[in-house]
């Protein structure tokens, strides 16, 4: 069964609620219909419920047991309202401001704390919003993970070689955010990441911090940086399987991994690769994606203290279904 398939299963099995703020977007309508048809989850769309109705009629699509809440008459605002003023307050938000905020036509930021309060269990936005909108509303309204202050992402890279990772498959992060991460921020992404992959594969993740050089194979401060993460991340989660630094054939490749690093307990056989910035990360698998023709399920959004993922602006109503799947399963973790 493909993975995306699989997590379509997972999805099922503990139905979660995820919110999708930008109903003015008719892609978001159409993957409303089809999640909810297939059961991978139930959907909250916000947005004025006669305007959503209508476009939904014009453009064929049926919502029902799709529930549409518009932020400004919703009962909850009040109790969000208070909410958010006392999230801000160090900020000097006002009960005026936060009420302007969680009632501004993106819906992103009422969105935002719909999760946070338990009303939904995931949100998914970004067809028609900035990849930093999304990110800032969710960074000040869901905040970040317990012990983890650094926001990042990670890809499932679907790979024609079942030997490498776990049956094909590998995580790599971060690709997408964080431009050039410190050893903590660095420490936190594998971590989040190796969580991710206990989520989405059932198995322990066996993490690879990537470098230029394997074991003492060269001397820089960039080489550092990696080593002082896996020191980091090792006082995270102490059970954690990682090491580093590796190169990238010596994380991947057993008998490369027994030559350059012999007795890991990760080399030759990992199935989360961290790359030191995102340069490397980013450039890696877009290469691996169109030069090795692995599929890039991506990028997912982690380090949240509950799941909000972010689209591509040029996303498919089919993309829009599979994210919402995957922050499903999430929300079930």
């Amino acid at each position: 069964m493909h993975l995306v398939e699989q997590i379509k299963t997972k999805a099922k099995k503990s139905l979660q609620t995820v919110v999708l703020p930008e109903s003015y977007d008719e892609r978001m309508l159409f993957a409303a219909q089809q999640v909810t048809e297939q059961g991978l989850a139930k959907i909250v769309i916000l947005g004025n419920p006669g305007a959503v109705q209508s476009a939904a009629q014009a453009k064929g699509v049926n919502l029902a047991g799709v529930e549409i809440l518009e932020p400004a008459t919703s009962p909850k605002l009040g109790a969000y309202v208070d909410a958010f003023v006392e999230l801000r307050k160090s900020k000097g938000m006002t009960r005026e401001e936060a009420e302007k905020t969680l009632t501004a036509p993106d819906n992103l930021y009422y969105a935002g704390m719909m999760v946070r309060e338990g009303d939904a269990g995931g949100e998914v936005a970004g067809a028609t919003g900035t990849t930093g909108n999304v990110l800032k509303a969710a960074f000040q309204t869901v905040g970040t993970a317990p012990g983890i202050k650094t926001v990042s992402s990670f890809f499932l890279m679907i790979t024609k070689t079942p030997s490498f990772g776990e049956n094909g498959i590998i995580l790599f992060a971060d690709c997408a955010v964080n431009p050039n991460p410190d050893a903590q921020a660095l420490a936190e992404i594998a971590v989040a990441t190796a969580r991710n992959c206990k989520s989405f594969l059932d198995v322990p993740a066996r993490v690879g911090m990537l470098s230029f050089s394997t074991k003492g194979s060269a001397s820089h401060a960039d080489v550092d940086k990696v080593l002082k993460a896996v020191e980091i991340a090792k006082g995270i989660d102490p059970a954690l399987q990682i090491d580093g630094e590796l190169q990238a054939d010596a994380a991947l490749l057993p008998k490369v991994g027994e030559k350059k690093a012999p007795g890991s307990p990760v080399a030759g056989k990992a199935n989360v690769l961290i790359f030191p910035d995102l340069d490397a990360g980013n450039i890696a698998y877009k290469l691996v994606e169109r030069v090795a023709g692995a599929e890039a399920v991506g990028p997912i959004i982690q380090g949240l203290a509950k799941p909000v993922n972010d689209l591509s602006r040029g996303c498919s109503v089919e993309d829009i279904v599979n994210v919402v799947a995957i922050t499903a399963v999430q929300a079930q973790g």
